[in-house]
């Protein structure tokens, strides 16, 4: 509170506490801390001595604020000494509530520039200037239509005050609106049903035209048939009542910090104030967040890999999956077990064979070998052995050949399925895939949070990825030039994007629009996850109204409706197949894997005979 009433007017001291009272009492806030800013003036106490019935639980503070006469940096000075003091009392409590006394335009603009201006935080400025006042001063103007802000207008003839407010965004052209009246005798008559401290950007009086910061690429997408299809700007427009138009950023960039400490962008825009908000959405980081405000999360997002869906091929190594490595296992371990348990049955026999060397391990294991190749198999019968062929052997073989039988028959079948598949190549489905390939380039939208996070790694796959950036395999475009790049670099394959999921998807359902092709594909790892938000200007009451909002389009599941809509094709692309069957005649494509095999056994075999060859000579020659 500042006092500019003299030393001998104890009674227009009394008549100001009285009516700025019965203005707090209105709507008071208990959990509020009062503070005063006063100028020494021995109409301090009979001001002070208005306020002894009113109940602040919190306290309140006095702050003296030495007048130099005309030197006013003097007096900016002493003001902002006391403010400093004042925001650490403000760091403290839920709210506080500023009562301002004063006839001098200049203090009360300076008092306004560095006011503690918050959403939760109440403004009282009672004056004996015009209201027009408060609209041509800029800085007046900015403060008393974003706070919670009653303008009270003494009037000396009639001993009464006039409350007024601004409405948000007023300008010089627009009026100001009255709440009520005071008076000694009649105390405070509101002049509507709205109290006096009410929330003024839920719902908007007038429609003032408020400008959001853009970009190309948004304003294209949001443009059809001469329509808008902002979605999300005409849900906020409808529900707080404004208008809206762009403001459209020239480097088409969401913003990041500069070497000079700027900020580039929309961010930037919001920041200089060149525009009320913007929809981006924009991920949250803690640089953003010193110099613009966040709203409610809109969407939750992860970054994924864009990349160049190849030809359907053929795998000539195709013959290998009908039979899984756990079956292989299996058949292994069979071909090496049945056999021994053979060999341990014929040695516990009582009786003896004719030739015992058809019953070791090795001549069993190549009679199983020979079923399992469809070559045949001959069990004689010896009228010499009791039992003829043995029952045990026969059972053996018989569940062998059982098995083996299963075995050939899926897999034949299998083999001519596979035979037909062509398989899709999608090689980049992690970002290891990406950075270990030097043959790809990643691109990336210029001046995000991403890369600044990607930048400041030190370890990890991240470190990795700046470590591409300096060799030159990394590419910064705006997202404006996204599509270019998707036509021109990412479909040769040599290239792979990486945005959020709720951009590629967007890409892709936009080509596939226009080819009738699901030419790309996005990865299956899924990494630094954000919260997309709507930002507006740092303290901004805006921005509250607008998260309240959010609440109600993510509740409803409307703004993946919006973007789904604002691309028809969205998910046709979502689910395409890795794998596609033809109707073809076999070729030398389809089987020379197998003819590998084979001719890689005749190699091993030869090599083998030749080893023989060279150690029976050995032998031959040692033994001579």
């Amino acid at each position: 509170m500042l006092l500019m009433i003299s030393e001998d007017s104890q009674e227009e001291a009394l008549m100001f506490a009285k009516a700025a009272k019965s203005v707090l009492e209105t709507h008071h806030d208990l959990r509020c801390s009062t503070i005063f800013f006063s100028e020494a003036s021995g109409a301090l106490k009979s001001f002070l001595d208005g306020f002894v019935s009113l109940r602040v639980p919190y306290g309140m503070s006095v702050f003296e604020v030495e007048m130099e006469g005309q030197d006013i940096n003097k007096t900016h000075a002493h003001l902002t000494k006391a403010m400093t003091g004042a925001r650490q009392i403000r760091r403290k409590y839920w709210c506080i509530t500023m009562v301002v006394l004063s006839d001098d335009v200049a203090f009360l603009a300076a008092l306004a520039e560095r006011s503690l201006v918050m959403t939760s935080s109440r403004l009282i400025a009672l004056t004996r200037l015009p209201a027009q006042t408060f609209l041509e001063n800029e800085k007046l103007r900015t403060t008393f239509s974003t706070m919670n802000a009653v303008i009270g207008i003494f009037y000396e003839k009639s001993k009464r005050f006039t409350m007024y407010y601004l409405e948000p965004y007023s300008n010089t052209e627009d009026e100001v609106t009255r709440a009520a009246h005071w008076s000694l005798k009649e105390g405070l008559v509101q002049a509507s049903r709205l109290p006096l401290f009410y929330d003024k950007f839920i719902r908007f009086k007038r429609r003032p035209t408020l400008k959001i910061a853009t970009e190309a690429f948004h304003s294209r997408q949001t443009q059809k048939d001469g329509r808008n299809t902002d979605h999300t700007a005409d849900y906020f427009a409808q529900g707080i009542n404004f208008n809206y138009r762009y403001e459209h950023i020239p480097d088409g960039t969401f913003g990041s910090k500069q070497d000079d400490g700027s900020w580039s962008g929309m961010i930037g825009a919001v920041l200089r104030k060149e525009a009320d908000f913007a929809n981006g959405p924009f991920s949250l980081s803690p640089s953003r967040v010193e110099i613009v405000d966040f709203t409610s999360p809109i969407s939750i997002q992860y970054s994924v890999i864009l990349g160049g869906r190849g030809l359907p091929q053929v795998d000539p190594w195709a013959f290998l999956f009908p039979l899984g490595p756990f079956v292989c296992a299996a058949i292994l371990a069979a071909l090496v077990v049945v056999p021994l348990i053979m060999v341990l049955l014929f040695t516990c026999a009582s009786f003896s064979f004719p030739n015992p060397a058809r019953f070791t391990w090795p001549a069993n294991l190549f009679e199983m070998i020979r079923v399992l190749l469809l070559q045949g198999e001959c069990l004689l019968t010896d009228n010499k052995i009791p039992g003829g062929a043995w029952w045990w052997r026969r059972l053996a073989m018989g569940g062998w050949m059982l098995t083996a039988l299963v075995l050939i028959k899926s897999y034949a079948g299998n083999l001519m399925s596979v035979l037909t598949v062509r398989y899709v190549q999608q090689p980049y489905q992690s970002l290891s895939d990406v950075v270990r390939d030097p043959s790809v380039s990643m691109i990336w939208q210029t001046n995000t949070s991403n890369v600044q996070f990607i930048r400041s790694a030190e370890t990890g796959i991240y470190r990795e990825l700046a470590e591409a950036e300096k060799n030159g395999r990394t590419k910064f475009q705006p997202i404006m030039n996204f599509f270019w790049s998707l036509d021109k670099l990412v479909r040769r394959r040599d290239h792979v994007l990486i945005d959020v999921e709720i951009m590629i998807m967007l890409m892709i359902g936009h080509d596939f629009t226009f080819t009738g092709r699901c030419d790309f594909y996005k990865s299956k790892e899924k990494f630094l996850p954000v919260m997309l938000s709507v930002i507006g200007q740092k303290n901004s009451p805006l921005v509250p109204s607008l998260s309240r909002r959010i609440y109600s389009i993510t509740e409803a599941g409307l703004y993946y409706h919006w973007v789904k809509t604002m691309v028809p094709n969205y998910t046709s692309c979502a689910s395409s197949p890795t794998k596609i069957t033809v109707s073809t005649t076999l070729s030398v494509d389809n089987l020379w894997g197998m003819f590998v095999v084979l001719v890689g056994g005749y190699v091993v075999g030869l090599l083998v005979l030749l080893a023989e060859v060279v150690a029976g000579c050995f032998f031959l020659s040692a033994a001579a």
